[in-house]
């Protein structure tokens, strides 16, 4: 409990300075919550102090609720632990004092924290403060009053867009809506909020409770609508998750019944959401990505990440030309080499091409784009490489062209250069065999586009030193990617345990079920898109170059078909020729396309498994277990084999890389809700049934038997297995 704190210093004005203290946001710990209380009680029996100035510690006001309150009532299912905010400290004890208190803020004011300034009966601000309401990103709703206050601040329309859309605005921002009274210099910000404070106590300026207020609530009818619209809204954009339509509950409650009613309501709703398997979800899928920055024997050794001051990316395609994005848009300089002028020229238009998308977003500034894109250096040899401190090879899956150019850079470049390859497939050993430079090689796998998918996978080898995971890692958070260290195999950690998702698709359509229907089964679970809409806009270039890399690692576990082929020799490319399995049309949501049927019978009668002939007959979730179970027997396997330092970190990838639904925690958390007994035994009927694409591994039968998590470390991997990571 060292460094939290809440102090309080009384001037000779009579103004009380109470300071919330818990680096490094002040996160508001219940030891704060308690001593928020006995300072104002002490302030309210004090005849010397006439107001208080309620602020923060270190330039920020306060980043909410400390989320590790959260995670341990979802392990004892305790909510004793939650302490009385919303009503017995925000209502009677700051807002409906006797003395007046004035939020000053800078740096941030989020969540519980925001929540507390809108307790005080004023808010002045520095003009870059980060002002929100994001606590439906944690399965939860603002508990402390947010759901009353700030549509009373704001209006309806743009609380509900911000607590809906947990989108936070400036201070600058809130002072145009009304949030914010004043804006100050961070020099004058508690001088200017103690002498508000003053006048408000000495009746200068108005004293002014938001919870009373029902001016920017509008006409009931008007709120009606509105909450109508967004109750429309929550549908389409968080289908399965509850804390939107709760949210919009407790608001409601509010404009039909009072800002008070409306408190009590929320205070029931946000206990009741604490404990929901959405709220376990998403806090599980927070504190995996933080885990993510601890990875032994690199980060707990005293070493400093080195400057990366340059980067060669070799390759101007798809993904080369998205990894190139992503470095100059955060300062990054990139020699892109290409093998002529033609492929270079193409490299450096799909560039400007994603640029100019961010541009179009409003997410990127034209100044901004001329900037990153004088950043960028085309190149046709490797006479540049000697002044680059690292190299990404971003080129085709083919094993010969991938040894060729490590052994090449290895000349070329300096000593210090990290050599990486974004090869998404290939065992690193393999990639790296011509070369000496063993300690230098790391696999930087980007997900496609490069320049906006969030994860960064990087592949260390046995010989990878630690300074150049770290570095990388660095470059990765640099790059506003999340970096996930993970051991070297085929397919690393995602395209590993995700290879037998694609897989299960394609049997149970080889079974008879329809294609379709596969895929709104999977999107229904909260899939991006269902695996079919993934393989046509992935393109089947890639799943046919990976084909027989897979084959040769995972022999007998493996479901073989031609479809893919048998679409390819039909003129069928996916989303690039406009036609796959779904017909892509600019402007136009991609749709079913019936004529693929008579490729898929083809198919069928060329693998010939429908057992006598005849489609299977199954349900909706029977689909979705011979989908995800398949995966989550891999995901054991990747465990077993210590291919990521934690199971926590298979989760964040499978969100962050594969789309897998946030609020489900992740693929092993989700797995852990079903549990071990049920996989292991509905794999093993489907085993006897179908073949060996199903068999349980050992990792997983041990546990379902053992009655163990799944997330369990485990005892008996090899020593072999162990030195990856």
């Amino acid at each position: 409990m060292a460094g939290i704190r809440v102090s309080m210093d009384v001037g000779g004005d009579g103004v009380a300075v109470i300071t919330i203290s818990n680096p490094p946001v002040n996160a508001l710990h219940p030891a704060i919550i308690s001593g928020l209380k006995e300072k104002y009680a002490e302030a309210m029996n004090r005849g010397d102090v006439k107001a208080i100035v309620l602020t923060g510690d270190n330039g920020k006001f306060s980043g909410g609720f400390d989320i590790n309150v959260f995670a341990q009532i979802h392990k004892t299912g305790d909510l004793s632990s939650l302490p009385d905010v919303s009503v017995e400290l925000v209502v009677n004890i700051m807002e409906d004092a006797r003395k007046p208190s004035v939020a000053a803020i800078q740096g941030l004011a989020l969540g519980g924290g925001l929540e507390l300034a809108m307790g005080c009966h004023a808010r002045i601000s520095t003009p870059e403060a980060q002002l929100g309401l994001p606590e439906l990103t944690l399965g939860v709703i603002p508990g402390f009053g947010g759901t009353q206050r700030l549509p009373r601040l704001v209006g309806l329309k743009k609380a509900i867009e911000m607590m809906l859309q947990s989108k936070s605005i400036t201070a600058t921002e809130g002072k145009e809506y009304g949030l914010i009274d004043a804006l100050v210099s961070p020099k004058e910000l508690i001088e200017i909020s103690r002498q508000w404070a003053l006048d408000i106590a000495e009746r200068r300026k108005p004293w002014i409770s938001s919870l009373r207020r029902t001016d920017r609530l509008g006409s009931l009818s008007e709120a009606r609508q509105i909450l109508q619209a967004a109750r429309q809204q929550a549908k389409r954009i968080a289908p399965n998750m509850p804390q939107h339509q709760v949210c919009l509950d407790a608001i409601e409650e509010g404009v039909n019944f009072g800002g008070y009613a409306g408190v009590l309501k929320e205070a029931k709703l946000f206990k009741e959401l604490v404990l929901s398997s959405t709220s376990k979800g998403l806090v599980h899928v927070f504190f995996a990505q933080r885990a993510t920055s601890k990875v032994p024997n690199v980060t707990d050794v005293g070493l400093k990440p080195r400057q990366i001051k340059k980067v060669a990316v070799i390759g101007g395609g798809l993904m080369g030309s998205g990894i190139a994005t992503a470095l100059i848009l955060s300062n990054i300089p990139v020699v892109l080499k290409e093998v002529d002028t033609k492929f270079l020229q193409r490299g450096q238009k799909l560039i400007a091409a994603n640029l100019e998308g961010l541009v179009k977003k409003g997410s990127l500034t034209q100044d901004k784009m001329k900037k990153a894109l004088s950043l960028l250096e085309g190149v046709l040899d490797y006479s540049e490489f000697r002044n680059v401190d690292m190299v990404i090879e971003a080129v085709i899956e083919k094993i010969p062209l991938k040894q060729s150019i490590f052994a090449d850079i290895e000349k070329a470049c300096p000593p210090h250069c990290i050599l990486a390859t974004n090869t998404s497939t290939i065992d690193l050993n393999i990639v790296g065999e011509r070369t000496h430079s063993q300690d230098r090689i790391i696999g930087a796998h980007f997900f496609s586009p490069a320049h906006v998918m969030p994860l960064l996978e990087i592949v260390r080898m046995e010989k990878t030193s630690p300074q150049v995971i770290l570095d990388l890692m660095n470059v990765g958070k640099i790059i506003k990617k999340v970096p996930v260290v993970v051991g070297n195999c085929t397919g690393f950690a995602v395209n590993r345990t995700f290879f037998p998702y694609s897989q299960g698709a394609h049997l149970l359509v080889h079974l008879g079920v329809d294609v379709f229907r596969v895929d709104r089964v999977i999107s229904k679970f909260g899939m991006p898109m269902g695996p079919f809409q993934l393989q046509d806009v992935a393109g089947y270039g890639v799943a046919l170059a990976v084909k027989d890399i897979y084959d040769s690692a995972f022999k007998g576990r493996l479901f073989k078909s031609g479809l893919v082929e048998l679409m390819v020799e039909n003129g069928r490319q996916g989303k690039s020729n406009g036609k796959g399995y779904y017909i892509y049309e600019k402007g136009s949501k991609p749709r079913p396309d019936p004529s693929v049927h008579s490729i898929i019978e083809e198919s069928r009668r060329r693998t010939n498994i429908m057992p006598g002939g005849k489609p299977i007959n199954v349900s909706d979730q029977d689909i979705l277990e011979m989908i995800f179970f398949p995966v989550v027997n891999e995901a054991c396997r990747v465990m077993d084999e210590n291919i990521v330092v934690r199971a926590s970190d298979l989760d964040i990838a499978s969100v962050l890389g594969m789309g897998f639904p946030r609020y489900r925690g992740g693929l092993v958390f989700w797995a852990e809700t079903v549990g071990a007994p049920y996989i292991y035994s509905r794999l093993n009927k489907w085993a006897e049934l179908y073949g060996g694409f199903f068999k349980p591994s050992p990792y997983l039968e041990e546990r379902a038997k053992n009655g163990l998590p799944l997330s369990l470390p485990s005892t008996s991997s090899s020593q072999a297995s162990r030195a990856r990571l």
